[in-house]
């Protein structure tokens, strides 16, 4: 079985697409079960198509991210809990 190598869609660059695989949301606090609560509230869900659209040349925050049809820009604490594998 071969295994796969998952990526933050955080840490992708322009032009890179993938596909949700899971949300790392494991902190004490909570605040990320959160996150990851609000971003399929918009739309994000597992086994779905995003790609990395543009990103802000200062900080690279927020990048513009595009999930089936829709184009969502999210800053790059949010989407670094998003696991993707590449396509």
């Amino acid at each position: 079985m071969e295994k796969t190598l998952l990526e933050s869609l955080g840490a992708m660059r322009p032009g890179t697409r993938g596909r949700i695989v899971h949300f790392e949301a494991d902190t004490a606090d909570g605040s990320q079960a959160d996150l990851a609560d609000r971003l399929r509230e918009i739309g994000f869900a597992e086994n779905l198509e995003v790609e990395v659209l543009h990103q802000s040349p200062f900080g690279r925050d927020p990048i513009a991210v595009r999930v089936g049809k829709m184009t969502i820009a999210l800053r790059r604490k949010e989407a670094n809990i998003v696991k993707v594998q590449l396509v």
